[in-house]
């Protein structure tokens, strides 16, 4: 079922989350200034700051073939105090500021801690990382975000850190190599993240983080149709390799299974399950449902080297799991575990999504305001589905070459229209109707939950309308924000063709104002 199939429906209480965690990562801003960054991200409304930690960074003598004599990968005080300056930062002043920290423990991998042979095109630290280095790597890190631990000539323990995910972007070469061999047949990536899922849930486990939440996947939406070393392998296909399964969600057997690090036999594959604890305990799912320059409910597909799309036919990839494809992801990870007698719905996280914008970006197609208006649709899209557990925005300011430029801000600072559109998102599914019938106006006072945690008071928020395209606005409705992530859903009478916004102030006494959305009422 696609999103496109909800679009006109009212959503029931069993049908909308309304609980989903605004989560944002920017690991460049976050590391160069993290408590000026996490002021910015409390103002936003934003729960929690996902941060790559990325092992090559940590590790000693990161680019050497041999590692370190008597470096103990487990021990925290084995790597340089320097390296963990940042993210110490990071997890005291998001204690501080009331946010939580999600930690994605992923490559490069220093190279002594990859195989030998990777060919000379791809990127260093990706090839064959091992597992057991992995592990002990993991576990420094569980023991320093244990809660209990202090460094070396410091007074105070860190704060825990119980929100975890492994790997980014498994199924994607340029993260882990090689994906997969014989022509693009066998997909071997989905074997080594097994190993490294295996290896990071025991250490987490072994180091007091049993009961946080530990997600598997980060996928990339997309691949290509014949992967080879260091390009992507489809993110459901990826997934049936992973639990060692055929196009046919049939266990594999023999040869194809012994390829792909997977039982080869009924009697052996018995025990997957338990020996592979983390695919069917894991806390839930992370996907980047994202797809560049179109709207965030048309499903893409793969022509050549390209992603296309028909917003007519909505004609779609089976192994994609871009947005529209969520429930297929669902689906499929549902399949997956039943093929092992397993009942676990995993939650799905979003947990990297944005859109790029003209300007800066000159490879980009849509501006920021339209941005602004896909951004506010996608988050809806996602909150009218129950299993949806996280909206992410990929970036607070843009990377100084315009690359990727999914930020809220420029690379000088200055807001764009996707700024408001964030802090307070508005999504009219219909703008069009009768005077004075009823619309659907959905929305979010992202901040609010700060806002009441500082003083008290319950936070309101006004839905403003203004007759035309000029003029004042005035109060249609006042809303009462109930839910702790400030989502609201009304229908207030809209007597008129005009302008709509939400307006919303801060403890200051500061007013801010949502994008405007347009509505069209005959008579």
């Amino acid at each position: 079922m696609l999103l496109t199939a909800l679009a006109g429906l009212h959503p029931s209480a069993a049908l909308a989350s309304g609980t989903q965690q605004a989560i944002l990562e920017d690991d460049n801003q976050l590391l160069a200034d993290p408590a000026g960054t996490l002021a910015t991200l409390r103002s936003l409304g934003v729960e929690r700051v996902r941060v790559n930690v990325k092992w090559d960074t940590l590790a000693p003598r990161a680019g050497s073939r041999r590692s370190p004599a008597h470096f103990d990968g487990a021990d925290p005080r084995d790597y340089p105090a320097s390296a963990w300056a940042s993210y110490d930062a990071v997890a005291r002043d998001a204690a501080a500021a009331g946010i939580g920290v999600m930690f994605t423990v992923t490559g490069p991998a220093p190279v002594w801690a990859t195989a030998s042979g990777a060919p000379s095109n791809g990127p260093a630290g990706v090839w064959k990382p091992s597992a057991a280095d992995y592990g002990a790597f993991v576990r420094a890190l569980g023991t320093r975000y244990s809660g209990h631990y202090t460094p070396p000539h410091q007074s105070a323990a860190l704060p825990r850190v119980s929100f975890w995910s492994v790997w980014n972007e498994a199924n994607y070469g340029i993260d882990l190599a090689p994906q997969a061999i014989n022509n693009g047949t066998v997909e071997v990536g989905a074997s080594s993240y097994r190993k490294l899922l295996d290896a990071a849930w025991a250490a987490l486990h072994a180091t007091g983080h049993g009961h946080d939440t530990i997600l598997i996947g980060e996928t990339a939406p997309r691949g290509v149709a014949v992967p080879g070393n260091f390009s992507g392998v489809k993110p459901l296909r990826f997934l049936r390799a992973l639990y060692c399964v055929d196009s046919n969600y049939r266990q594999l057997r023999g040869a194809a299974a012994r390829a792909r690090g997977c039982p080869t036999t009924a009697r052996a594959s018995r025990s997957f399950r338990s020996r592979h604890p983390v695919l069917f305990e894991a806390g839930g799912f992370a996907d980047h449902p994202y797809a560049q320059g179109v709207p965030p409910n048309t499903p893409t597909y793969a022509c050549g080297l390209r992603v296309c799309w028909n917003t007519r036919t909505h004609r779609s990839d089976p192994d994609y799991a871009d947005l529209p494809e969520i429930p297929r992801l669902e689906r499929t990870l549902d399949r997956l575990n039943r093929v092992y007698g397993s009942h676990t719905r995993f939650a799905i996280y979003s947990t990297e999504y944005g859109f790029w914008t003209k300007p800066p970006d000159r490879a980009a197609t849509i501006s920021p305001s339209t941005a602004a208006y896909y951004m506010n649709w996608a988050e809806y899209l996602s909150w009218r589905q129950s299993r949806v557990a996280s909206y992410d925005q990929y970036l607070l300011v843009d990377p100084p070459s315009a690359h990727f430029a999914s930020g809220l801000e420029f690379a000088n600072g200055k807001p764009k229209a996707t700024f408001d559109a964030y802090r307070l998102p508005l999504y009219l599914p219909r703008t069009s109707g009768r005077r004075g019938a009823r619309l659907e106006i959905w929305g979010c006072v992202r901040p609010a939950h700060f806002a009441q945690a500082d003083t008290g008071l319950p936070q309101k928020a006004e839905i403003q309308f203004r007759t035309g395209s000029h003029g004042s606005f005035r109060v249609l409705d006042t809303v009462t924000i109930t839910s702790r992530e400030g989502y609201f859903d009304v229908r207030p009478k809209v007597p008129a063709s005009g302008t709509v916004r939400v307006s919303w102030a801060y403890p200051s006494g500061r007013r801010i104002f949502s994008r405007e959305v347009t509505v069209k009422m005959t008579r």
